[in-house]
């Protein structure tokens, strides 16, 4: 919580089943959270910029936390980043990339652009699991955010 407010993240997950195992394990953790599931990169655009169906702050608050697929159906993770990086009011949001993409050029370019983190999914459902509840005791019980 930040200021007796809930954590605010924004799980951006094209694929409803590793969407599903975040969601699960970052609502284990005794911190009241409010997450917030897109699956497309223009989805992503349109809530961080306040566009379309998104621009009410009340409905869609900024988040405190950005986890970011790289492989997204419209505008891919990358720009989706690149774009958050560029903006001065967005480019503090602590951004974690969560991908199946183990490639040395997708790693060097996310932290280029200014990933906070880069974390590989792995295949094995348990493993996944296991990294997902390090993933939330580290950013949800240790980790602190600017108010």
């Amino acid at each position: 919580m930040i200021n007796g407010k809930p954590v605010v993240i924004l799980l951006v997950e094209d694929d409803p089943a590793h969407a599903e195992i975040v969601r699960r394990n970052l609502e284990t953790f005794r911190v009241a959270n409010r997450m917030l599931h897109l699956s497309d990169g223009q989805a992503a655009l349109d809530y961080l910029f306040r566009q379309d169906a998104f621009a009410d702050p009340a409905t869609s608050p900024t988040p405190d936390l950005i986890l970011l697929d790289l492989r997204l159906p419209k505008v891919d993770g990358m720009e989706v980043m690149r774009r958050i990086k560029e903006d001065k009011d967005l480019k503090c949001i602590p951004t974690v990339i969560l991908t199946t993409s183990a490639a040395e050029a997708d790693m060097v370019d996310a932290y280029a652009i200014g990933a906070s983190s880069y974390l590989v999914k792995p295949v094995n459902f348990e493993k996944f699991t296991q990294m997902m509840d390090a993933f939330g005791f580290y950013w949800l019980a240790w980790n602190r955010f600017p108010e």
